[in-house]
């Protein structure tokens, strides 16, 4: 078990890290936040034309609830992933890649489910 979790460790860090080339941590942490910044603003691109879609169809409320509990759940997902390396200076690293990756996972969710 306890060489399971070391190789799920690796694996989370240097998919991080593929993402965010640099020569510091310093450097791979702020590319990291950038990238999560772009995806945020895609997602709440994508999130206007959705929800009038779905104020239309009379199922707004339900999207802006479904919408709230996604982002308790991806906040989460990242803090508990990110907690492996809590105390660390590639934390920032890990969070904001699985930020990056959860909230472009939704927006495209939002894009192909026809809102």
């Amino acid at each position: 078990m306890r060489f399971a979790c070391s190789v799920l460790v690796f694996l989370l860090a240097g998919a991080a890290q593929a993402a965010c080339p640099g020569d510091t941590q310093i450097e791979m942490n702020t590319c990291a936040a950038e990238e999560y910044r772009r995806a945020d603003a895609a997602l709440n691109a994508a999130w206007k034309p959705a929800k009038a879609f779905a104020d239309g169809a009379g199922i707004g409320a339900k999207l802006l609830d479904a919408q709230r509990k996604w982002i308790a759940f991806r906040d989460a997902a990242c803090l508990a992933e990110a907690g492996l390396y809590e105390g660390g200076s590639i934390r920032p690293l890990v969070l904001n890649s699985c930020l990056t990756r959860l909230t472009r996972q939704r927006t495209e969710d939002l894009l192909t489910l026809g809102y």
